[in-house]
C-alpha cells in the first residue's frame, strides 16, 4: 500500500480499524472472524481494513508495527486507539462505537 493511499484511507470521518496481520500468524487467525462479525454488526458506519505486514513492509515499519496482530483505529487522520495482540470483540466494538 502506498503511503498516499494510506493517508487518504485514515483521513475518513468514519472510524477506520486497521488490522496488521500475516497469513502465518496464529493469533491473527483468531482476530479475523471477530473483525468480520464487527463489520456485519456496524455496517458502513466503520471501515475495517486488513494490511498484510509481509506485503506492506514499508507502511508497517513507518507505523512501528513490532508484533501482530496490531490493531489501530484512525479517524480524520488521527490515531485514536492502538493495541497489539488478540483483543475481545466487546473491547474492539466499544472502541469503534465511541467514535460514532
Amino acid at each position: 500500500m502506498a503511503s498516499s493511499s494510506f493517508e487518504k484511507l485514515i483521513s475518513s470521518d468514519k472510524p477506520v480499524m486497521i488490522d496488521f496481520y500475516a497469513d502465518w500468524c496464529g493469533p491473527c487467525k483468531v482476530v479475523a472472524p471477530i473483525l468480520k462479525e464487527l463489520k456485519k454488526e456496524l455496517g458502513d458506519q466503520v471501515r475495517i481494513i486488513k494490511i498484510d505486514v509481509d506485503k506492506n513492509q514499508s507502511i508497517s515499519q513507518k507505523l512501528k508495527v513490532q508484533s501482530i496482530p496490531t490493531l489501530m483505529i484512525y479517524q480524520n487522520g488521527d490515531l485514536k486507539w492502538r493495541t497489539a495482540g488478540v483483543q475481545t470483540k466487546a473491547l474492539m466494538k466499544k472502541k469503534l462505537e465511541e467514535l460514532l
